[in-house]
């Protein structure tokens, strides 16, 4: 197959996932559409190697995840954060529900390896997702390589109805009390947070480091140099530790990316201003579905059990821990276990759904202030701290755990 004709084919099955998606308004996930696209193929006419013939081999893509990583490091407003410390709380409730959970019973049900692959994924997004299947693949475990992938592909389906059902039932409480009178805006943090605090870009033509160099040597090279020499610095603190701990760079990447942004050695959202952002995750999406070349009909039936065990876990736990922190903090059991959901899904999913329920609970343009205020803010920021930040923290750290086959004596 030639190479253009691969990727052609790759970007139609990316865009159909978006058409579908679009048109169900995101509740059928496009990541869903894309996995089965990619599964007929690779069970027809697909090639096994169609995404490094495209152009996106392992170590193109890893390098998309190195960029890509620093760069959500650089989204994080710290002063954002503050503001949404019941939120951040909530959220970090819900993960720890959904670790203990899936612990208890993955133990019950399933060996050690499958366990540790599960949980990340669970907590976030693709990048989590993608750390554990290539744990599992370089451990020589395909299987649980898929199988992360799969829940990844799958959470959605449970995640976005549910928000959606708690969200409105919250907008409700929220309007009636409006209607009343009896609603107290002051409760909610006073946030500036929209969809652009978190994609936004940076006014600024230069990060402050650098504020005395003319703007107009602020190229797209200079971006890309200045977020690869964070990568590299991840890498390196990386490799010194080892002999110590075992840190995963891209943890590093996470953490070094929010310094750079604070100490303005970077700019907000520096990929998309050097208008890499969009290739970026078109080669970590098309990397992340390479790892369905190896799955087999017969491996998905043998992965279904596990993949509604290990979800519906994740539910239960988030609910249960999410609902009783958010008890403490006097926040309705609704909005606490909305904000825990988050991390089946994160960003654009939380943004979207949240927007979808205002316009459908009311037409008011003020009323429609009062609900967005409200729910908007912490539904962004529960996707960032679990999807953006713990679960490639969890991920890098228990990849690790993944044991080899043949390290295990019988």
């Amino acid at each position: 197959m030639p190479q253009m004709l691969a990727l052609v084919l790759l970007l139609i099955i990316l865009y159909l996932g978006d058409i579908v998606s679009t048109r169900t308004k995101a509740w059928i996930p496009s990541v869903f559409i894309c996995a089965v696209l990619f599964l007929l193929g690779y069970w027809t006419f697909f090639p096994k190697d169609i995404v490094a013939r495209a152009g996106i081999p392992t170590v193109v893509a890893v390098m998309f995840m190195y960029l890509l990583i620093v760069n959500m490091g650089t989204l994080l407003s710290v002063k954002e954060l503050l503001l949404q410390w019941k939120t951040i709380l909530i959220s970090l409730a819900g993960i720890v529900g959904i670790i203990i959970i899936a612990i208890i019973v993955g133990y019950l049900f399933f060996d050690f390896n499958t366990v540790v692959v599960a949980i990340p994924p669970l907590v976030g997004g693709i990048v989590s997702a993608i750390i554990m299947a290539k744990g599992a693949t370089d451990a020589g475990l395909p299987d649980l390589a898929v199988f992360a992938i799969i829940i990844y592909v799958m959470q959605g389906f449970i995640g976005y109805p549910l928000t959606s059902i708690m969200l409105k039932r919250e907008g409700r409480r929220v309007l009636s009390q409006y209607h009343a009178g009896t609603w107290n805006a002051n409760n909610d943090p006073k946030s500036s947070i929209d969809k652009q605090s978190v994609v936004a870009d940076d006014e600024n033509p230069m990060p402050r480091m650098f504020a005395k160099i003319p703007s107009s040597y602020n190229s797209s090279y200079f971006i890309f140099l200045r977020i690869a020499i964070i990568g590299l610095l991840a890498y390196s603190v990386s490799e010194i530790l080892k002999p110590i701990v075992s840190v995963s760079p891209f943890v590093l990447c996470l953490l070094f990316g929010v310094i750079a942004a604070s100490c303005g050695f970077l700019e907000r959202h520096p990929l998309k201003k050097a208008g890499g952002f969009g290739l970026a995750v078109m080669g970590l999406m098309l990397f992340i579905f390479d790892t369905l070349s190896k799955a087999t009909p017969e491996m998905l039936v043998r992965l279904i059990t596990p993949l509604i065990i290990f979800i519906l876990s994740a539910v239960v736990g988030m609910f249960i821990f999410s609902v009783i922190v958010g008890k403490v903090l006097k926040v309705s059991k609704e909005m606490a276990f909305s904000i825990a959901l988050t991390a089946l899904y994160g960003f654009p999913a939380d943004y979207i759904i949240t927007n979808e329920v205002i316009n459908n609970l009311t037409k008011d343009q003020k009323e429609k202030d009062v609900l967005t205020s409200h729910m908007l803010p912490p539904m962004l920021i529960g996707g960032f701290i679990s999807v953006t930040i713990v679960s490639v923290v969890l991920a890098g750290i228990m990849v690790n755990m993944i044991v080899a086959p043949s390290a295990v004596t019988p």
